[in-house]
C-alpha cells in the first residue's frame, strides 16, 4: 500500500464479501476481519490481491520462536533504500546539468537522458504500477499524477530530443520564464521527472521505516518474559523452556532472575521488583501465600512458586494483547496531501484533457499537445514530494540534535490536537530510583551511619538508597562494625549488633513488635516524613528509636517548570500511577497538577487514557515502562522517556532520550512547528502550480515555464523548511 487510499481500496474489496466487516490500517500494514459467512484465509487473500496488492495471514509471518518475522518488512524496505539510493545518484547530475546552464557541455542532454531512463522506468516503476491498478479500478491516488507527471514530461523530452530541436549540439536552457512561440519543442524535462521520482521515493522510504518498526514492541514485550524455567519434578531441580511449563507446577525463582510466570509463592521471602509491568518505585515484598506475576524480578531471596496461568493467560500476554489491540484501533492519518489529490488529481486530468480538446479545435496539434503537457507537468508534485519530507528531515534532524526522536510525519498531526498529557509518575515525573531525602535528628551522621552499616548485610532497595546515602556523604564503616546476628524480617525491617549494640531499623509495626521505645518527637518526625510521602525507617539503638530517615522516589528537578510550560501550551497535566493515593497526592502537589489517577494496574492506563478521550479529549500520554505501552499507543501522541524500557520506547510516537520533562515541552512544541511548516509547504506547492493551471490552458505557459515555476515552488519549499534548524529547546530555570 502507497497510501491512505489503498487500504480504503482493500477496505472496500473486503466488505463487499458477504457477512463481513473489514477495517484495515494502512499505519500498521493490517486488515482485521470479523465475520457471519463462511470464508476462510484464502477467500480474503485472493480479494486483497485481485485489487492489486499482497496479503498474508499473521500465522506466516510467525518464525520459529513464535515471534513476529520482521524480515519481510526489512526486506521491503531495504529494496526501497536501494531504489532511493541508485535514483539519487543518476539523477543528481541531470538536475545540476539542467539548472546551471554553464555546465551544459555539447551533448548534455543525451547524458541526461541515459541517466533519467533507469530513473524514469525503474525508479518510478512503482508509482507506476499503482497508477494501473488505480486505472483499472477507475480512480485515482497521488500515485496516479506521478506517473502522469513523470511520463509526460519523459514523452515530451522524448520528442523534444529526437523530433525537436533539443538533440541539436550546443543546445543550452537560458531559463526564459516567458515562452516564445514555437520554441516549446526546443527544451527537454528530464530534471522534472529525475526529480521528483527522486523526492517522492525519498519520503516513501521514511515512511516505510517507520512503519516496519511499529512490530518491534510486540516484539520486545515478547523478548521480556522468561525464556526458562527452573521446574521441581519428582524431587528434582529441572530446567526447562518456558513453553513446557504447565499450570499447577512448581518453580523456583532466585535471587536476581525474572519470575518465570504469574503463580502463588509456595515458600521463601523476598521483595520483587514490579516497577516494569505496575510502575511502583517501591519493590513488594512476598511471603507464601502471596500472588506474583510473570516477567517481575525476584531481588533478593530464594522463592518456590506454584505457576497459576501459563502462557497467553499470563499478565504479561494480556499487555501484549493491549498492545496490540490499541495499535489495530488507532486509525491511520490521512496525509493532507493525499486528501487534497483526491479532488485535485481527477481535476487536473480532466483540465488537461479539455485543454487538448479545445487546443486541436483551435489550434495546431503541437501546440494543443505542448498546452496540454504544461497542465500536467504544472501540475506534477515536485515540491508537494518535497513538503512533507523536508520538513520532516530538518525537524527531525533538529530534534535529534536535542534528544528528540519523532518517528514519522504522521505523529505530527497529534501534537497540534492535544488538549491533555497524561503522565506517568515513576521514572517521568520522578527519577525512578529510591533516594534517601531526610534524616531526623537533621545532620546526625551518627544515625545515618549506623543504619548503613545494618543495611549493608540487605539486598532490598531502600536499605542499598540508605547505604548509598552514607557512601556519598563519606560515611563509611570500619570492617570490624560489619553486624553481627544479622536478621532480616521480610516486610518488616532488619536488626543485627554493630558496635557491641542491638540496632534495629524498619518500619514503625517491626520496631513496636520488637519491644523498642519510640520517643514522642520521633512520633512527630515519622508522621511528618509520611505527610510528605515518604516511606519512613526507624533506627533503634539499645532499644530506643534515635532517628527516622526517609526514603522516597525523589521528583526531577525540571519537573514542576515543564508541568508549568504544559499548561502554557494549552495542555492539562494528569498524574497516573500505581503508587498509592497519599504519595501519588503529594508528588503532584509539589509540581502543580491538579488531578491524579493513582493505584492503577497496568489495564487500568489503557482505560484511563480510553476514558479521557471519550470525554471528548485528545489526549497524550507520557511513560517509559512496560505497563505504559498499551496506554502510549491507546494515546492520540505517545512520548516515551528514554530512560524507559525499550517496549514503551517503541509503542511511542516520539522518543525522549534526555530524561526530563523539559524535553517533553521541546518535542510537542517542534512538532507543531514542523506540522505548521508542512501545512505552509503544501499550500505553497498547491498555490505555486495550481496558480499557473489557468496559465498553461490559456496558452500563455509552456512546459519550460512549467518547469521554472515548480523549480521555485521546490526552492521555496526547501527554504522554508530548513527555518527549522533555529528552533531552541526550553532554557532551564
Amino acid at each position: 500500500m502507497s497510501c491512505a487510499a489503498c487500504a480504503a481500496h482493500i477496505e472496500k474489496d473486503l466488505n463487499k464479501m458477504p457477512g463481513v466487516n473489514a477495517t484495515v490500517n494502512y499505519a500498521t500494514e493490517k486488515a482485521t476481519i470479523s465475520q457471519t459467512g463462511d470464508f476462510d484465509a484464502k477467500d480474503f487473500i485472493k480479494t486483497v490481491e485481485n485489487a492489486g496488492y499482497s496479503a498474508f495471514t499473521e500465522e506466516d509471518l510467525v518464525n520459529e520462536d513464535g515471534q513476529e518475522n520482521a524480515a519481510v518488512g526489512a526486506a521491503e524496505l531495504a529494496g526501497l533504500r536501494r531504489r532511493l539510493i541508485i535514483c539519487a545518484i543518476l539523477a543528481t547530475p541531470v538536475i545540476v546539468l539542467a539548472m546551471v546552464p554553464p555546465l551544459q557541455f555539447p551533448y548534455w542532454q543525451w547524458v541526461s537522458l541515459v541517466l533519467t531512463i533507469p530513473v524514469v522506468l525503474w525508479g518510478a516503476y512503482p508509482f507506476h504500477r499503482a497508477a494501473f491498478v488505480n486505472a483499472r479500478r477507475a480512480t485515482t491516488t497521488m500515485d496516479t499524477l506521478i506517473s502522469l507527471g513523470t511520463l509526460a514530461a519523459f514523452i515530451w523530452s522524448l520528442y523534444a530530443l529526437f523530433l525537436g530541436d533539443a538533440g541539436r549540439v550546443g543546445m543550452t536552457h537560458d531559463f526564459q520564464l516567458l515562452a516564445q512561440p514555437g520554441d516549446a519543442a526546443s527544451h527537454i524535462y528530464l530534471e522534472v521527472c529525475s526529480g521528483v521520482t527522486v523526492f517522492i521515493l525519498g519520503g516513501r522510504y521514511f515512511e516505510k521505516r517507520a512503519k516496519v518498526r511499529a512490530g518491534d514492541a510486540l516484539r520486545a514485550l515478547a523478548e521480556l518474559g522468561a525464556k526458562e524455567v527452573t521446574v521441581l519434578r519428582g524431587g528434582q531441580e529441572v530446567k526447562v523452556p518456558i513453553e513446557q511449563l504447565t499450570a499447577g507446577e512448581e518453580f523456583i525463582a532466585l535471587p536476581g532472575e525474572k519470575i518465570a510466570t504469574d503463580g502463588e509463592v509456595v515458600s521463601g521471602n523476598s521483595a520483587v521488583d514490579n516497577s516494569l509491568l505496575t510502575g511502583e518505585s517501591v519493590p513488594v515484598e512476598v511471603a507464601p501465600g502471596d500472588s506474583v506475576t510473570g516477567a517481575t524480578i525476584n531481588t533478593y531471596g530464594r522463592l518456590i512458586v506454584r505457576a497459576t496461568r501459563v502462557g497467553g493467560q499470563t499478565q504479561l500476554a494480556q499487555i501484549t494483547r493491549l498492545v496490540e489491540q490499541a495499535q489495530a484501533g488507532k486509525a491511520p492519518i490521512q496525509r493532507l496531501a493525499d486528501r487534497i489529490s483526491a479532488v485535485f488529481v481527477p481535476i487536473v486530468i480532466a483540465i488537461s484533457l479539455l485543454t487538448l480538446a479545445i487546443r486541436l479545435i483551435i489550434g495546431t496539434p503541437v501546440t494543443a499537445f505542448t498546452c496540454a503537457v504544461a497542465v500536467l507537468i504544472i501540475a506534477c508534485p515536485c515540491a508537494l514530494g518535497l513538503a512533507t519530507p523536508t520538513a520532516l528531515l530538518v525537524g527531525t534532524g533538529r530534534g535529534a540534535n536535542l534528544g528528540i526522536l519523532i518517528k514519522g510525519a504522521e505523529i505530527l498531526e497529534s501534537t497540534r490536537q492535544i488538549d491533555t498529557v497524561i503522565l506517568d509518575k515513576t521514572g517521568t515525573v520522578t527519577s525512578g530510583n529510591m533516594e534517601l531525602v531526610s534524616v531526623y535528628p537533621r545532620d546526625n551522621f551518627r544515625i545515618l551511619q549506623t543504619a548503613a552499616t545494618l543495611e549493608g548485610g540487605s539486598e532490598h532497595p531502600i536499605a542499598k538508597a540508605i547505604t548509598r546515602a552514607a557512601r556519598e556523604q563519606g560515611l563509611t564503616s570500619p570492617s570490624s562494625a560489619v553486624p553481627a546476628d544479622f536478621t532480616n524480617s521480610a516486610g518488616g525491617g532488619v536488626s543485627g549488633t554493630v558496635e557491641g549494640q542491638l540496632v534495629l531499623a524498619g518500619n514503625q509495626q517491626f520496631i513496636t513488635a520488637a519491644g523498642a521505645k519510640i520517643p514522642e518527637e520521633m512520633l512527630t518526625a515519622l508522621n511528618q516524613s509520611r505527610s510528605r510521602g515518604e516511606t519512613t525507617v526507624l533506627v533503634a539503638i539499645a532499644g530506643e528509636v534515635k532517628g527516622v530517615l526517609g526514603v522516597a522516589d525523589r521528583i526531577k528537578e525540571t519537573s514542576p517548570q515543564a508541568i508549568s510550560l504544559f499548561k502554557e501550551l494549552g495542555l492539562t497535566p494528569v498524574l497516573l500511577t500505581g503508587d498509592g493515593e497519599k504519595v501519588a497526592r503529594q508528588v503532584a502537589k509539589q509540581v502543580g497538577i491538579t488531578e491524579v489517577i493513582a493505584e492503577v494496574k497496568p489495564e487500568d492506563k489503557v482505560v484511563a487514557v480510553f476514558r479521557k478521550q471519550g470525554r471528548g479529549a485528545t489526549v497524550a500520554m507520557i511513560g517509559d515502562g512496560v505497563n505504559d505501552a498499551a496506554a502510549l499507543t491507546q494515546a492520540d501522541l505517545g512520548i516515551a522517556m528514554g530512560s524507559g524500557t525499550d517496549v514503551a520506547i517503541q509503542a511511542a510516537d516520539i522518543t525522549l532520550m534526555r530524561p526530563d520533562l523539559l524535553a517533553a515541552v521541546d518535542a510537542i512544541r517542534l512538532s507543531r512547528r514542523t506540522l505548521k511548516i508542512i501545512k505552509g509547504n503544501l499550500f505553497w506547492a498547491f498555490a505555486y502550480n495550481v496558480a499557473a493551471i489557468p496559465l498553461a490552458a490559456l496558452g500563455l505557459l509552456n512546459p519550460m515555464l512549467a518547469g521554472a515555476a515548480m523549480a521555485c515552488s521546490s526552492a521555496f519549499v526547501v527554504g522554508n523548511s530548513l527555518r527549522l534548524r533555529s528552533f531552541q529547546p526550553v532554557e532551564t530555570n
